[in-house]
């Protein structure tokens, strides 16, 4: 039920489209309307998303409105309300992206006809809707239980063909060290973003400019350096200190070091326990022979590893600085799926080509790769713990794959059972012209029970 709402789909505020759409009544649910322009937006919305039609598209876009109807109203019902500042950080957080499309936020408001104020409100209560949705369907669906026997059971239900085939897939440990980086460099990118910070607070240059010119971080420089809405728990805690003490939106923070690199900090607004912030990243650069004594300092580690002196797992949980995995025997977490297994292309590139010549237990020579968290190099040696070959999925080696479709199964019949119910104790008409359909639900409350 939920929708990713784009650039192309806000659009369709402007009611370019629906314009010379003679405006009727073509569905009723309970005492709630559904428009002829509302189905022909959601459409088109639907078209840019590059969503799934099933069949007739003036069929199956009512069928959708209405069954969003049915929720919003059990909604009400529960009295079930959301977050403003969940919703009022996504909402910011796609409207930056929109202006950043659009340009500017003159040309955006120019495009669609709207000022930003409307824009934001029909942003935030489309979001708050489709947030209300699925919090119902959370509810409903909770408390499924889920056993080994039951997935046994589930599993010796599927049809061969419904039985999903597994690429193959390995599981990996890493170990890291991140290179020494020398005094001179940090005091350089000090010296750096000092500068800035002067030329930004003499009012010689904005700080949304320099962000694009030279900040680090490629997600907000584009946004001249806006962050948009986060709580404090969503930040770097040396990060969120400093900009939460920021009280003047015209000056500047002092250098700010956080796992990341090193900031400069500009307040933009406080919302409660949130807050927008613009920032200048840099990143201290390794000069290429600390590098290369990194690399020799792990492949010594190794060297020790293969010749028994420690394992793996010991050598990761003294020495290794990943700290997604130094902790966990340096296993790694496919944060897809929920497991250690992860297919060839999932992985990082550079432990992905390293581990494909691999076999089973094999400790790789030490190599220079991305820290996917803060872009900079780091030295890493993998070991190989297992290769799974490409299988249709079995209890035996899949297990959390056939949970996860059993769950899947579940929550859809549970849904579906809800709204066969409710279509049972809801006034539903549904005009002329618009009833010749093949839905899903017994909308016409014929002899029919749901199509699942």
């Amino acid at each position: 039920m939920g929708s990713m709402v784009s650039m192309a789909a806000v659009a369709l505020m402007a009611h370019g489209a629906t314009d010379n759409v003679a405006e009727e009544v073509v569905w009723m649910i309970g005492d709630q309307p559904i428009w002829k322009s509302e189905v022909e937006e959601a459409y088109q919305q639907m078209q840019q998303e590059r969503h799934n039609i099933i069949g007739d598209p003036y069929c199956y876009v009512p069928e959708q409105i209405a069954m969003e109807r049915l929720f919003l109203h059990q909604a009400d019902l529960d009295t079930i309300e959301v977050s403003a500042g969940m919703v009022a950080s996504e909402v910011d957080a796609r409207i930056n992206d929109w202006i950043v499309s659009a340009g500017s936020r003159e040309r955006l408001e120019e495009m669609i006809h709207k000022p930003l104020p409307e824009i934001r409100s029909w942003m935030t209560e489309m979001m708050t809707n489709n947030y209300r949705v699925q919090q119902v369907q959370q509810k409903l669906t909770k408390d499924i239980k889920v056993t080994p026997a039951a997935v046994r059971r589930y599993f010796n239900t599927l049809e061969t063909d419904s039985i999903p085939f597994v690429p193959m897939q390995v599981e990996v440990q890493i170990m890291t060290l991140n290179p020494v980086i020398p005094r001179q460099e940090i005091d350089d990118i000090k010296d750096r973003l000092r500068g800035y910070a002067d030329r930004i607070n003499s009012g010689q240059a904005e700080m949304s400019t320099l962000a694009v010119l030279y900040s680090e971080d490629p997600g907000s420089a584009r946004r001249g350096g806006e962050t948009g809405f986060l709580s404090r728990t969503q930040l770097d805690p040396e990060y969120a200190a400093a900009a939460f003490a920021l009280n003047d939106p015209r000056k500047v923070s002092k250098v700010v070091e956080s796992e990341y690199g090193y900031h400069i900090i500009q307040l933009i607004e406080k919302r409660g326990d949130r807050i927008n912030t613009r920032h200048i990243l840099l990143h201290p650069q390794v000069d290429d022979k600390d590098l290369m004594a990194s690399v020799a300092r792990l492949d010594s580690i190794r060297a020790d590893m293969l010749d028994g002196h420690f394992t793996f797992e010991e050598a990761t949980a003294l020495l290794s600085q990943d700290k997604d995995t130094r902790n966990n025997r340096g296993v790694m977490m496919n944060s897809n799926n929920g497991t250690t297994l992860f297919e060839m292309g999932e992985l990082p590139q550079e432990v992905g080509k390293t581990v494909a010549t691999m076999q089973p237990g094999d400790i790789s020579p030490a190599f220079i790769m991305k820290d996917p968290r803060r872009s900079q190099d780091v030295v890493a040696v993998v070991k190989l713990t297992a290769r799974h070959e490409p299988h249709r999925a079995n209890m035996a080696d899949d297990y959390q794959l056939i949970k996860n479709m059993y769950e899947a199964s579940e929550r859809q019949r549970i849904i579906s059972d809800w709204v066969t119910k409710k279509i049972s104790e809801t006034y539903i008409r549904i005009e002329d012209g618009w009833n010749n359909c093949e839905f899903r639900y017994n909308w016409l409350k014929n002899k029919n029970a749901a199509k699942e």
